[in-house]
């Protein structure tokens, strides 16, 4: 046996991501548990689980453990924690430090859940860190800087925002609306304007296939299989990105609305900061054609989307595990701890 290296993991709704110390990102799965209800037993995780959503056989149920960035499955979020840690460090004598993101609106029952599934599921101590905090340093921002930077992390549960200085979080709002929002979004769409019902798993394809927010200079078509509600009978029909412009406008409006409070809320000398170095965006929703467009075009402030941006925030993690021996007794959130180098 060996000593086991720290990790961190970005404990997303919609997928879990491994970050371990050295090695770098080890993981990459989809964050889905298959229980065979009659035995009461987990019989797949991950990649394995997923294929199942939608298309579970009987006494078999495919569930995502986390709902809105937070625990809503403890056993069963515990037992996919127990499996992906083993994955990651392999048998080992002692126990890993982990790190875990979550949200900023996190409650502190919801922290201590986190903290205690960490533990049971094999850590030798948790410790959490808030996700802009982990996306702006996986990004590359000097969040150690007295100079704001403004962070937009679109996340699968969770959409948070914050105006990050001197190693802290100045301003943010966390919002449930995000990936998941978005395919719900979709299948409304579908089903108001086709009459036709499409599963999630369809919704989630085509919002990552033509998925837009802003005309696209060269429009994108798909076709989509669905049930017609009036025949009930199959039913393919044809999407255009500039549809999903209208499909989306719900979710994206809201996360708008959010952003623009977020600047009000800042202090003007950190608005000047931000107008000078931009908004970045990270998280699998930031990709969606013309996100970044939209924000720069309703904000007046400059926008990038981040390189890998749906991997920063476990890189951001990752790269949180250098200061854990700094890290005061007693203290689980590291993101709020000022003096620590990140």
């Amino acid at each position: 046996m060996k000593v086991s290296k720290d990790i961190g993991i970005d404990l997303g709704t919609a997928t879990v991501i491994v970050y371990v110390q050295d090695k770098g990102i080890v993981l990459n799965e989809p964050s889905v548990v298959a229980i065979d209800m009659n035995a009461d037993r987990i019989i797949k995780v991950g990649k394995d689980a997923r294929v199942m959503l939608g298309r579970e056989p009987d006494g078999v149920k495919a569930i995502r453990p986390l709902r809105d960035g937070v625990i809503s499955h403890y056993d069963i979020t515990l037992k996919m924690l127990q499996y992906f840690i083993r994955r990651a460090c392999g048998s080992v004598w002692l126990p890993p430090r982990v790190v875990i993101c979550v949200p900023t609106d996190i409650t502190e029952v919801e922290e201590r859940a986190v903290v205690a599934a960490a533990k049971d599921a094999g850590a030798r101590k948790a410790y959490l860190i808030e996700e802009p905090v982990a996306a702006a340093i996986g990004a590359g921002l000097n969040i150690g800087s007295p100079n704001g930077c403004m962070v937009v992390d679109i996340g699968g549960g969770t959409t948070d925002i914050a105006v990050i200085a001197l190693n802290g979080v100045v301003v943010s709002e966390s919002i449930h609306i995000a990936g998941d929002k978005f395919d719900e979004a979709i299948m409304r769409y579908v089903r108001r304007k086709y009459n036709v019902l499409i599963g999630e798993r369809t919704a989630e394809a085509v919002k990552m296939s033509i998925g837009a927010v802003y005309d696209h200079s060269a429009p994108k078509q798909i076709d989509v299989k669905g049930r017609c509600l009036t025949q009930g009978l199959p039913k393919v029909i044809t999407l255009s990105s500039k549809e999903m412009i209208e499909a989306l406008v719900e979710p994206i409006t809201a996360i708008l609305d959010s952003i623009c409070s977020v600047i009000e809320r800042t202090p003007p000398e950190l608005v000047g900061d931000i107008l000078r170095s931009g908004i970045v965006m990270t998280g699998g929703g930031s990709l969606i054609y013309g996100f970044d467009k939209l924000i720069e075009r309703a904000t007046g402030i400059r926008c990038r989307v981040a390189k890998d941006a749906i991997l920063c925030v476990a890189k951001g993690t990752g790269r949180s595990l250098e200061n854990l021996n700094s890290v005061p007794d007693g203290i689980t959130n590291i993101s709020r701890e000022r003096q620590l180098n990140f």
